[in-house]
């Protein structure tokens, strides 16, 4: 599998990419970035004018045919991940999930041999059997993987995905109390960007937004939460998750079953 994969960047290539990264989260305007999930998506995404763009684990994962929460082998995931950043000539920021159980200088060699401009890394244990993992533990481990990409000679954008409301984790008070606390211990870290993801009460996004500055939130087309809301709301990225990969599968299902009556009809098998 090695033999078809793109050759690496140069470091200079990957570094220049980042800072655009960075540069594109100081605003003014809000970052959108979508979510691609194989380099077809990421040239289409390109080709209609987005500065950079994402990918999305579970769309990558469920593209290899496997589970999304890291039931895909890391090193198909990297695979995918460099064919992506290869494809494009804007900046890639990987969804590296929780990092594979990788220590922190396996991370920052794995995301810069990818190509990657950027990063997200989630407080889910997937390694551990489930729940969280503790925050000070967490905000130790970004540290760690900043401190190595620098070390790489590439200041990546690490975006730190906060899993307290996904995973519904007491009242929705306690949600935001662990919230913010673990979004401030990330962020003197050394975390660029804080990822509450699927948190979507406007008056805790506003308030994590205030209280660390950079906030990415997930948004999906046509729900209730629009980008020029997001912005209002003191946002400064959204990302779709695997929103659209979604809505891709939903077209190529309706599609299929459309064929497959053609074909029953004509006789065919």
């Amino acid at each position: 599998m090695s033999e078809d994969l793109p050759q690496p960047m140069t470091i200079e290539t990957v570094a220049a990419r980042a800072a655009t990264l960075h540069q594109l989260h100081a605003g003014p305007n809000i970052l959108v970035l979508p979510n691609a999930w194989d380099a077809a998506s990421a040239r289409a995404f390109e080709q209609a004018g987005f500065p950079a763009i994402a990918t999305t684990s579970g769309g990558v994962a469920s593209a290899l045919g496997f589970q999304d929460h890291e039931g895909a082998p890391a090193a198909e995931m990297s695979a995918a991940a460099s064919r992506i950043a290869h494809a494009v000539d804007i900046p890639v920021t990987v969804d590296f999930e929780a990092g594979y159980g990788r220590p922190a200088a396996d991370i920052a060699r794995a995301l810069i041999n990818c190509g990657a401009a950027g990063c997200n890394l989630e407080d889910s244990d997937h390694q551990g059997g489930g729940g969280l993992v503790d925050a000070d533990r967490q905000a130790e481990h970004l540290a760690a993987v900043k401190a190595a990409l620098r070390a790489e000679g590439a200041d990546l954008v690490l975006n730190a995905r906060v899993d307290v409301f996904v995973r519904r984790l007491g009242t929705p008070e306690e949600q935001l109390a662990e919230g913010l606390r673990r979004a401030r211990l990330y962020r003197e870290a050394g975390a660029d960007c804080i990822y509450p993801i699927l948190l979507s009460d406007e008056e805790m996004i506003a308030e994590i937004a205030r209280a660390v500055g950079v906030v990415n939130v997930n948004i999906r087309r046509g729900g209730p939460l629009s980008v020029q809301r997001a912005a209002a709301l003191g946002v400064r990225r959204v990302t779709y998750a695997t929103s659209t990969f979604r809505e891709t599968m939903a077209f190529v299902e309706g599609v299929a079953g459309e064929l497959r009556s053609v074909a029953v009809a004509a006789g065919g098998r």
